[in-house]
């Protein structure tokens, strides 16, 4: 993967005698989905405003693509897209006009912005909801809809602030999808949520509490260290039992259905003996149970708590 396309250090923003962010220091890789998380009031706002410029850091350094954003924060503006907690897309017009409008922010016009819209609208599925006003769609529409006029300019660094808060499960799963699309297209994502099962959609996850950083990882890698690792559940006649519980080196624990395999990592040599249980034994039916993604937040929390 590219080197970071956003580099902090030491990024701090106090606000009289509250410190909202304190002391981050975090980098994105180009071209990865960022997951920063953290509760109500952790400073994940806080921070993204000072990645695009909108609010000034009381001390540290701002880096994003190749941009010292403190020195020159509307310099920074023109290289991303950026879509709040509230989608931004103006009420009383109708979506067509709202991309008329930031068309003419981006200096998009004519047969250009409508090879690019026609696109978007196509793959958005957005086409219906031209005429319409913000305020009169469906969550998940207008969602959809405040991300594509978001990349509208191919931003390389897309901004998302909570982009899946209201909408519901089918319209998050498809939200996604599209991310994960602009992703692999060569965007960089950099994401808060606060359905933390999210995650396991990005690349890298960072936990914010109180400003300050207490994990950064990739997900794999935060449940290694803050679960008891996955469960394997086999269902298995009984007379398979004890030649399948073999092949798993005398790890698994006998069950009513079979077999379970607890607290370990998902590693190649369990994968491996998966496989030759599965191979020896078609009748075997296996099931994979990982760490929650709420539940490895809690003991990251926890631990982070126990540090102070």
């Amino acid at each position: 993967m590219a080197g970071p396309i956003i580099k902090t250090r030491a990024l701090t923003k106090r606000f009289g005698a509250f410190t909202a962010v304190d002391a981050l220091s975090i980098e994105v890789a180009a071209g990865s989905i960022f997951a920063f998380l953290g509760a109500n009031g952790s400073g994940k706002s806080t921070t993204i405003r000072m990645l695009i410029g909108l609010i000034r850091p009381t001390a540290g350094a701002i880096e994003v693509d190749g941009v010292d954003v403190i020195r020159h924060p509307r310099r920074v503006r023109d290289r991303i897209g950026y879509m709040g907690q509230k989608v931004s897309l103006y009420e009383g017009l109708t979506l067509g006009e709202n991309v008329e409008f930031y068309a003419g922010l981006y200096g998009l016009a004519g047969a250009e912005l409508a090879r690019r819209w026609g696109a978007l609208r196509e793959r958005f599925a957005l086409a219906e909801a031209e005429g319409e006003r913000p305020e009169d769609l469906p969550a998940g529409i207008r969602q959809r809809a405040g991300l594509a006029v978001s990349i509208m300019h191919r931003p390389r660094l897309l901004f998302l602030d909570e982009p899946t808060a209201g909408v519901d499960v089918r319209s998050r799963a498809l939200f996604w999808e599209l991310i994960q699309e602009e992703a692999e297209a060569g965007a960089t994502i950099f994401v808060t949520t606060h359905f933390l099962e999210e995650a396991d959609y990005c690349d890298r996850v960072c936990f914010i509490d109180a400003g300050r950083l207490i994990a950064d990882a990739p997900p794999e890698e935060l449940r290694r260290r803050y679960s008891g690792g996955y469960r394997v559940e086999v269902a298995l006649p009984p007379g398979a039992r004890a030649a399948a519980a073999a092949l798993l080196g005398g790890e698994a624990t006998p069950t009513e259905a079979g077999l379970t395999l607890a607290g370990g990592p998902l590693d190649a040599p369990v994968l491996g003996a998966l496989a030759r249980l599965v191979a020896a034994h078609p009748e075997a039916r296996v099931s994979i149970e990982q760490p929650a993604m709420p539940d490895v937040f809690r003991r990251v929390l926890a631990e982070a708590g126990a540090a102070r």
